[in-house]
């Protein structure tokens, strides 16, 4: 079967970035991915995540999607330089965790040649170096579409993510960021704060961490991610993240409340309220 796509270029060839390129050549769904980045790109070439690196300008004028990749704080700014050099039928799109502050800053300079995307896939690791060819396979992209976007640019941007592998949904930007705010902002957020609790308890002298077992392992693994790219999901999404913060603190605040107050029968509700809501949670 010929490649549903000729050219696409990916610009930030990290984890993410690089991962695409990975899936898209392993899958034949291009024939050709270009990376752009301000790093080397030979580990990316060496590793088939991209055929080559190149400009901003000529990826613009190349491909037939753009993949914005980089932390969602640069994407302004690469979108910016990417207008002047795009055709009327490039398609552009990104991969970023929050999707309101893409579409009031990125998508009105492409118009309804603008799709946001957003993969539920990632590691604690960063870089090329931790790509995946499989890392998107059976994973849920989000696609936020609007009211001004080309269906051919929708489509084309569904069928980038089906062919490397995903599970397609689309749903307004407001209600992505209020969603991803609770199940991916927070628990980064709260794993970052116990590590920084970790960091500052030295009872008799001695480092916790060194006698941590299973439990914080699991809990704080992706306080091993990318800090510049966490940095900027934080700033670009505040309203949702604060409000997410607040009902977890008023939830630890009854938690040390009990306890304070020696309610083991509380304890236990919550304990095993928690344990039905776990239950729900995708393996």
């Amino acid at each position: 079967m010929a490649p549903r796509f000729g050219t696409v270029a990916v610009v930030g060839v990290g984890l993410i970035g690089g991962s695409l390129g990975l899936a898209l050549k392993t899958r034949g769904v291009c024939r050709e991915v270009l990376g752009v980045d301000r790093e080397p790109l030979d580990e990316a070439v060496a590793r088939g995540a991209v055929d080559r690196g190149a400009t901003l300008e000529e990826a613009a004028k190349t491909a037939e999607v753009v993949v914005l990749a980089t932390p969602v704080g640069a994407f302004p700014a690469l979108a910016r330089a990417l207008k002047p050099h795009v055709t009327p039928e490039t398609v552009v799109t990104d991969t970023g965790s929050v999707k309101r502050h893409v579409l009031t800053h990125v998508a009105p300079l492409f118009g309804g040649r603008f799709v946001g995307a957003h993969p539920i896939a990632g590691r604690e690791r960063s870089g090329v170096g931790a790509a995946k060819a499989d890392l998107f396979e059976g994973a849920h992209c989000i696609l936020t579409p609007t009211a001004d976007s080309d269906p051919d640019a929708a489509e084309a941007v569904s069928a980038l993510w089906r062919g490397a592998g995903a599970r397609v949904t689309s749903m307004p930007a407001e209600v992505h960021d209020e969603v991803f705010a609770c199940v991916s902002h927070l628990p980064h957020l709260a794993a970052f704060a116990l590590m920084g609790v970790v960091d500052r308890t030295r009872p008799g002298g001695i480092d916790p961490a060194t006698f941590a077992a299973g439990g914080l392992r699991d809990f704080t693994r992706v306080a091993g991610a990318d800090p510049v790219m966490w940095r900027d999901i934080c700033l670009t999404n505040p309203d949702a993240v604060i409000a997410m913060l607040e009902g977890y603190l008023d939830e630890l605040a009854a938690l040390r409340d009990a306890i304070r107050r020696g309610d083991g029968e509380f304890l236990l509700d919550a304990f095993a309220a928690a344990r039905r809501v776990r239950g729900r949670v995708a393996p």
